[in-house]
């Protein structure tokens, strides 16, 4: 199981990266394995500013549904157009081409009282 050092993550398995002035965000590839093979994402935030842990989406596997939470505050300004055809990109590659949105974040102290990869891999072997 990989978790990049150079990531931050939440304790609901979402990670995030900081590039350009944005963030962009996705599941684990804990996430997308504990869900099985990922068959439809639904993402209807785009243009929408939500909190921090305010649910931007859902992601539904062949065993469940999962709500999609925002690692920190801000404007979804983009949502990853492969999704719509390929959901399983995520399970391919959670932390490239399964990227989620980009946000334009309100508050960047957030993104630094986010989980390192060690504390994330901590969580999860608990």
């Amino acid at each position: 199981m990989e978790i990049p050092a150079e990531l931050k993550y939440t304790k609901d398995h979402e990670w995030i990266r900081q590039e350009n002035g944005e963030a962009i965000v996705g599941i684990t590839d804990f996430a997308q394995g504990e869900l099985g093979d990922i068959v439809f994402i639904e993402i209807e935030t785009q243009g929408d500013s939500l909190d921090k842990d305010e649910v931007f989406g859902t992601i539904e596997a062949v065993k469940t549904v999962s709500d999609l939470f925002m690692p920190v505050s801000g404007e979804i300004t983009g949502v990853n157009p492969k999704l719509g055809d390929t959901p399983d990109v995520v399970n391919k590659d959670p932390y490239g081409e399964g990227w989620m949105i980009k946000i334009k974040m309100k508050d960047p102290g957030q993104f630094d009282d986010l989980l390192t990869a060690d504390q994330y891999r901590e969580l999860i072997e608990s």
